[in-house]
Formats: structure tokens, C-alpha cells, sequence
């Protein structure tokens, strides 16, 4: 029964992303899931996002005003949000249709599922589904759920991903210090205490164009890399993680000058 899903409240980070957002929202409000709460917590735009936001009170909560950063900011929608479970979605990202209900059914019938993810596409700024073998690589991995590679290679999609909220009550909210790797040392603290669990399907789609952090592929592998340091218990495992980066690092090279 519809009546019976748990509660999801999801929180979208955003600052000056107008040429994105409106998707972003639309792929969160036409999941058309019974029990949702959804949360934007715009950092102060000046591009016209406000203006959209406005489009659609009513069916979402929002906030324009300066703050520190996108984990502050994740930080301020996870203490106002009153779900069972609790996600998010940055303002550039979007959700596959029917994801919602997806997850809310998978947890309403595996009560132990706390942490929850599925499979992700990777898309252009037009929407154009991108770099299908590294989506598939990740994938390969997602399949093993294993700790121990995590600490090598990060295979869980953000986008896609869901926590109860005994996590957030377990682990505490972001690391307001991280400003590139937030969302990968989340899940190595997740990964400490709770199994993760996959649906076997695509729930979202990550949006990689110029001005997004996610394209800044050093800078994330170098936060990445500092993240297995503080979590990794050997430095064999922290030697791993950094030559897999460099492998990665050499192979978007490659696929770019391929493009070209």
C-alpha cells in the first residue's frame, strides 16, 4: 500500500546552477512518490535560480542565502528534514523516473536495509548518457559491495544513494572541511557499521559539464586519495588506491584526446 511507504526527504544543495536545476527539481517532484518531503538549500544564487525555485512552492521547501559550502549546506537540509530516509541530490544530477518508489519499497520490505544504492548513468549537459564503460566498471564493482575495495575505488554513485536515518543518527552529518570528496567519506564512515545494500537498476544520472566540481577529476582523486589515507588500515590498501587513480586519471586522458 502507498500509505505504507516510509517517508523520503531529499535535499539538493545549489548555487547559481539555473541552466540545470529546473530538471533537477521536475525529476524529484514527477517521481510522484506518496510520502515525500523535498528540501533546496540554494547557496545565495544571483542567475535566476530563485526565480525557479519560486515556480514551485508549495511542492518543495526552500532556502536562498549564503552559506559555507555544499556540505554546509547538505548539513542545514539534513537537520531540517524529518524523513525515514534521506538523500540527496546535487542541482546539475537528476533522478531516473520511478527511482523513489523503488527505494521506498525495497526498504519498507528489507527493514535492515540502512544504506542503500543503485546504479547510476553518467550524462552531458544536453541529458546524452556518456562515458558508458566507466559506468559499467563501476558497476562491476557495486556487484561485490565490498569494504575493502571501497577503500581502493570509489563504486558507490552519490546520485543513487540512500540512508536511513539511524545512519545520520549513527555517524553524524558531512564533514563541513571536505569540500570535494564529501560524499565518498561519507560512505567509508557508512562502511564501518552497515552493510550496503543495491537495488540492481539505474536510479539516477550524473551530470558531468564544465562547470561542475565533478569534472575537476584531479582535485577529486586527490581528496579521494587523502579520504583512504584517514580511513585505510594498511598502507598496502592506501598504495592501491593511489595507483588505481593514476590508471583512472590516465584513461580519462586518453578518452578526452579520443573526443578531440
Amino acid at each position: 500500500m502507498a500509505s505504507s511507504l516510509p517517508k523520503i526527504s531529499i535535499v539538493t544543495p545549489s548555487y547559481n546552477q539555473a541552466g540545470f536545476i529546473e530538471e533537477t527539481i521536475l525529476s524529484v517532484l514527477d517521481q510522484n512518490y506518496p510520502n515525500l518531503e523535498y528540501w533546496v538549500f540554494d547557496g545565495g544564487s544571483t542567475d535566476g535560480t530563485v526565480e525557479i525555485l519560486r515556480k514551485y512552492e508549495g511542492r518543495l521547501h526552500w532556502v536562498s542565502r549564503k552559506d559555507r559550502g555544499q556540505s554546509d549546506a547538505l548539513n542545514q537540509g539534513f537537520r531540517q528534514a524529518r524523513g525515514e530516509i534521506l538523500a540527496y541530490l546535487n542541482s546539475d544530477d537528476r533522478y531516473e523516473p520511478g527511482a523513489l518508489l523503488k527505494v521506498g519499497d525495497f526498504m519498507r520490505s528489507h527493514p535492515k536495509a540502512y544504506w542503500l544504492t543503485g546504479k547510476c548513468r553518467i550524462i552531458d549537459a544536453n541529458g546524452i548518457e556518456i562515458r558508458q564503460p566507466i559506468t559499467l566498471y563501476k558497476n562491476f564493482w557495486l556487484f561485490f559491495r565490498n569494504y575493502k575495495i571501497l577503500l581502493i575505488l570509489d563504486y558507490v554513485s552519490q546520485p543513487a544513494t540512500f540512508w536511513h536515518r539511524e545512519v545520520i543518527q549513527k555517524i553524524g552529518i558531512f564533514d563541513e572541511s571536505v569540500h570535494f570528496s564529501m560524499d565518498y567519506d561519507y560512505s567509508l564512515r557508512a562502511g564501518q557499521f552497515y552493510k550496503l545494500w543495491v537495488i540492481d537498476d539505474y536510479l539516477a544520472s550524473f551530470r558531468i559539464h564544465p562547470a561542475a566540481k565533478s569534472d575537476q577529476i584531479i582535485d577529486y582523486f586527490n581528496a579521494d586519495y587523502a579520504m583512504a589515507q584517514r580511513y585505510a588500515p594498511s598502507r598496502a590498501l592506501q598504495r592501491l588506491h593511489r595507483l588505481h587513480n593514476a590508471v583512472i586519471t590516465r584513461t580519462y586522458t586518453l578518452m578526452r584526446k579520443f573526443r578531440k
